[in-house]
Order: C-alpha cells, then sequence, then structure tokens
C-alpha cells in the first residue's frame, strides 16, 4: 500500500515517517536536514550540541561548562538553520527533540523557537509546562509518552491551563534506543509493548481530539510501518535506523560499533537519569560493573535528575561525558545508544535510498522494478 502523509498541525509531511531525535550528535543537521529533503520528518536533537560547534562555548578539559554550554544556545540554534538549508531553505519543516529532563528546558524551547524550529518533540518526562514556552499558534507540540495514562495527564492540564491539546503524540515502545518511560521490568511485560499501547494511546486520544498518534520503538521496516498503521496509527518515529547511514551525524566510530554489535549485545543499562536506557555492551560497560569506568566530575550539568553528578556516581558513570565520547568517537569510554534492532544494520547507506526502502519496500541497493 502506498504510504499516506502526515499531517501534524499545519505542517503536512510527504511520508508518515519522523526521523527520532538522537542525541548527543546522532541527529543534528546533517541528517535531520537530509531527511526532510526526502519527505520524512527530520529531528534535531537539542542535547549537547556545545560538543558541535566548541568555539561557540566555554570548555574544561574538553567539555562543555554547565548547562548554559552544553546546550549551547548558539550551536542549536546554528545547527537548525543549517538543517534547514540542507532541507531546502527557511521554509523547510523540521522539527528539534527536547528532553524535559534537561537543566534549562524552557529555555532550550525558546532557542529552537527563535531558530525557526516548527514541530517541538519532547520526552524524557511529563512536558506539563511545554505551551508556557512555546504559545506561538504556528508551532507544533509533541509530547512522547509511554502510556494511556501519561496522555491523560498532559490532555488534562494543557487544557485546563492553556487552552491548549497536543497536535500530535509519540507513543514510545520498550525497543527503542535511549531511555525508556518505564521501569526496567516493566520493559518485557505484554502490556508495555508497542503493539499493545497503540490501541490503547488511540482510545485516550478519541477522548480530546483527532490530533495523529506515531508509534515508536523497534520499527525497522515498511511492513512493521504498515501493521502500525493498520493498528491506527498516523505514522512512526523511527531512530536507530537512520544510525546506519551516511549522513548521520554520529562519529564513524558509533557506526562501526553497531554495524559490529551482535543482537545479545545491546541491552537495558542503569542510567543516572532513573530509568533504564538501551543501549551496546562495549568496554565502558564492562568497566562500569568493574567499578572502572571515568570518574564522574559532572562538568556538564545536563539533566535535572542527575542532582549535579550525585545520581552519576551511584550508577557508576556520568552520561554527557560518556555520549560526548561517543561523538567524538572515543570507542574505549564512549556510550553508545541503539534500539533492540540496531544489530540489524551492516551496512551504511544513503538517507535518499534508506527513505526509498521505507516507502516503495524495496532494500537499499536493489533497482526499483521497470514501469
Amino acid at each position: 500500500m502506498p504510504l499516506p502523509p502526515l499531517r501534524i498541525g499545519r505542517y503536512e509531511i510527504k511520508y508518515p515517517i519522523i526521523q527520532g531525535g538522537m542525541g548527543v550528535g546522532v541527529s543534528w543537521e546533517n541528517l535531520a536536514g537530509n531527511v526532510s529533503k526526502e519527505g520524512g520528518l527530520g529531528v534535531v536533537s537539542s542535547v549537547g550540541t556545545g560538543y558541535r560547534h566548541p568555539n561557540y562555548v566555554k570548555l574544561k578539559d574538553g567539555r562543555p561548562i554547565g548547562s548554559k554550554y552544553i546546550h549551547s544556545k548558539e550551536a542549536l540554534q546554528r545547527i537548525i538553520r543549517d538543517a534547514k538549508e540542507i532541507a531546502g531553505g527557511e521554509n523547510a519543516v523540521i522539527g528539534v527533540n527536547i528532553l524535559y529532563a534537561i537543566t534549562d528546558f524552557g529555555r532550550v524551547v525558546r532557542d529552537s523557537v527563535e531558530a525557526g524550529a516548527n514541530i517541538i518533540i519532547v520526552g524524557a518526562g511529563l512536558p506539563l509546562t511545554l505551551p508556557k514556552y512555546a504559545p506561538e499558534e504556528h508551532l507544533a507540540l509533541v509530547p512522547i509518552v509511554s502510556s494511556a495514562r501519561a496522555l491523560r495527564v498532559i490532555c488534562k492540564h494543557w487544557k485546563k491551563k492553556y487552552n491548549r491539546l497536543p497536535d500530535a503524540v509519540v507513543v514510545e515502545g520498550p525497543k527503542s534506543g535511549g531511555h525508556q518511560g518505564i521501569p526496567y521490568e516493566d520493559c518485557f511485560k505484554p502490556e508495555f509493548q508497542l503493539e499493545n499501547l497503540v490501541p490503547e494511546v488511540i482510545k485516550e486520544r478519541d477522548k480530546w481530539g483527532d490530533f495523529p498518534v506515531i508509534a515508536a520503538g523497534g520499527i525497522w521496516d515498511k511492513k512493521d510501518i504498515e501493521f502500525y498503521l493498520n493498528l491506527g496509527a498516523a505514522g512512526v518515529q523511527m531512530g536507530t535506523r537512520f544510525v546506519g547511514t551516511y549522513e548521520c551525524d554520529a562519529s564513524d566510530e558509533f557506526k562501526k560499533v553497531i554495524i559490529n554489535a551482535k543482537k545479545e549485545d545491546i541491552i537495558l543499562l542503569k542510567s543516572p537519569v532513573g530509568y533504564p536506557a538501551r543501549g551496546i555492551v562495549t568496554q565502558l560497560i564492562k568497566d562500569i560493573e568493574e567499578g572502572k569506568a571515568p570518574e564522574v566530575k559532572c562538568v556538564s550539568n545536563c539533566v535535572v535528575p542527575c542532582n549535579h553528578g550525585e545520581e552519576a556516581k551511584k550508577v557508576g558513570f556520568c552520561i554527557a561525558d560518556r555520549l560526548g565520547d561517543a561523538y567524538l568517537g572515543r570507542r574505549e569510554t564512549g556510550l553508545f545508544f541503539s534500539g533492540s534492532n540496531g544489530y540489524r544494520i551492516k551496512r551504511l547507506v544513503h538517507v535518499k535510498d534508506l527513505m526509498r526502502e521505507l516507502v516503495e519496500g524495496i532494500p537499499s541497493g536493489q533497482d526499483l522494478p521497470q514501469e
């Protein structure tokens, strides 16, 4: 079946495919710009932008100092503008993914809006205050939830306090890469799997309006996309699949790690954020288990739940430093996030070819049939 377009607020996306926002440094201008250029929704990650343009920030031992510089306004705004340029100019549609848990959340939302972001996607907590920082009517606001209850809480609060509802909602299952929205043990229970979450979130959505529900977590190919469209979703969000592209902003080492990963290498890890995160077993993970990981210094103060490094010390690593090292290509000390299907990436392809594969169902590298 041909894939329908996806409408989010006043924006129509040619194909119902959102590229997940992946940080630090996995989805910045090159990936996001090219996904939007090829008909999906490219999404810039707002976290750790100081690593992308270190000339804009103050550094200590090569790391951005404090939340002002780890989540740099100047760097983020340049990334967004560059992504739009790649996608076709200032009228191109670009999303920005912002973690609700980051330090300076409200400021980063405003930074994104001022740079021309069209769609603001927020996860890592219930973004109850998002409309406060992004009241402009042209902006599309999209929370990420892991349950129907979470959507209910958001809709109730936004409607009462801001007279606003989401323009779309992403429901993310536990096969996604990076941080999960549920405790470790729940990630393996049937009721928390994406195929069971989507119908429940759609039921809750129906009580509030008809904004699109977007499925995320473990989606790999056109068959998966069609499965969730048939379940009632209006589109899908895919992150890990786009790591396997030449245009992905991740380091070459990051791409080598995921290409070489086996299925059993991708596990749920403890995180300073308080919820489990899905990533690839590397030397760092082994060092954490043995108490040999690099010392936690909390140079960047990146997320509120970490409490200036106190939670990082409990789990044995600083997430900002370790994700930063992955971006810098430091295999021994880097933290490499991946969805559960990351092991299926065996070679790099261009975004253009991956989008064609997802839309047409023909594997990248194979020619389309002749008319």
